[in-house]
């Protein structure tokens, strides 16, 4: 076989569906059947279907030889396009909540999926063979026709909308991180942004490259939009890489916490009364029990210990003491340190053993919130005492 099939972007396409393939199939074969994992690998098999998806339909060569192997595999994995938006929004959810269930609602995502399967039935699949030939082999690459102009435009409407919501998803998580945990120091959200909007930008420039064969600019105008095309390809690539190498080391990097109840959602205006006993219990329980000498305490944990709900208990911290959890916890925690700190009998101790001792497991996050609480570090602090006590 002598036949060249494919040039240098072809192979990245390979590249492109091999780690996608072998990266999803190590999800779903050896990893747990966390709800993150098992979407996470949709999401990889649908990527692996795009640059095939590109190479039938684009591919110089290759494009001659799949009609000739059938007609039928043509706009057939082009359905991926459809699904790996929305299993990436839901990735985003499922590893930002740790109970996070698959709601109704969240199944409208795929009804465009679904139009698009009946677009295809209706307009090519149901053809016969012989029809299936005549359109493909008249098909021009560079013109195709407005409805099927309309429709990709469409499609990357509709991806990138699932990529804003994706984004917004993140930002309302980083919004919550620190009503939620009193350590924030290894909650790592850079590389799934990184990952969000890696794709979203993907999904910008094909949404560029469709907006600019509808309006016919780019003759006139002289954008090379094969440029644009194959830098979306090699762009989706490097991200998949990217996701590969991030996930394999950072998939339990999110605590997580969970959904907002429903009818919060739907009442926000409806907020809970903050009775003088809940702030007394709370103060009480703080003071006896000393709860944020645990360095892993977070809200879920301390309202199941005081037996309040999780949003009472964020209620009456952000509502009456006027601060997140991350603030009304680490306060305590500096008011610990001060106190070890005045004792003579840790005089020996080391800033590392008082850090530890008052519920801090990050240096950096001790030393910057001592500051900011107290004016001035803990070692300043410590030597301040020493000179009065002599």
């Amino acid at each position: 076989m002598k036949a060249i099939l494919f040039n240098l972007h072809d192979v990245m396409q390979f590249i492109t569906i091999y780690q996608c393939v072998l990266f999803a199939l190590f999800l779903w074969l050896f990893r747990s059947k966390r709800r993150g994992n098992v979407l996470l690998a949709l999401f990889l098999f649908a990527q692996a279907a795009i640059p095939l998806d590109n190479l039938i339909m684009y591919g110089t060569a290759f494009r001659q030889w799949a009609i000739d192997f059938s007609p039928n595999i043509f706009y057939l994995f082009g359905h991926a396009y459809w699904l790996e938006a929305p299993l990436l929004l839901l990735y985003v959810r499922a590893m930002i909540y740790r109970d996070y269930r698959i709601k109704r609602s969240d199944w409208l995502l795929f009804l465009p999926f679904v139009a698009y399967v009946l677009f295809e039935v209706v307009n090519y699949y149901r053809l016969d063979y012989a029809a299936k030939v005549v359109i493909l082999q008249g098909y021009d690459t560079f013109a195709p026709p407005k409805l099927t102009l309309s429709v990709g435009f469409l499609r990357e409407l509709f991806r990138i909308v699932c990529g804003i919501l994706a984004l917004i998803e993140l930002l309302r998580y980083q919004k919550r991180i620190k009503d939620e945990f009193a350590d924030i120091e290894k909650i790592d959200l850079t590389w799934l942004k990184i990952l969000v909007l890696g794709f979203l930008a993907v999904r910008m420039d094909s949404m560029f490259v469709s907006t600019t064969l509808i309006s016919s600019f780019a003759p006139s105008l002289g954008i090379d939009l094969d440029f644009w095309g194959l830098a979306a390809d090699y762009a989706a690539m490097l991200l998949v890489s990217a996701l590969i190498f991030f996930s394999m080391g950072h998939s339990q990097v999110f605590a997580g916490f969970s959904q907002p109840e429903t009818k919060e959602a739907e009442k926000p205006e409806e907020k809970p009364i903050i009775s003088p006993e809940q702030i007394s219990q709370l103060e009480t329980y703080m003071k006896e029990k000393k709860p944020y000498l645990n360095c892993l305490l977070n809200l879920e944990n301390l309202s199941k210990q005081l037996q309040m709900s999780r949003g009472n208990l964020s209620q009456l911290i952000n509502r009456h003491y006027q601060q997140n959890f991350f603030d009304f916890i680490n306060t305590y925690r500096i008011d610990e340190c001060k106190r070890l700190l005045s004792d003579p009998a840790n005089k020996n101790q080391t800033m590392l053993e008082i850090m530890e001792n008052a519920g801090f497991n990050s240096k950096a996050s001790f030393n910057t919130f001592f500051k900011k609480k107290v004016g001035m570090t803990p070692t300043e602090f410590r030597e301040k005492l020493n000179q009065t006590a002599s």
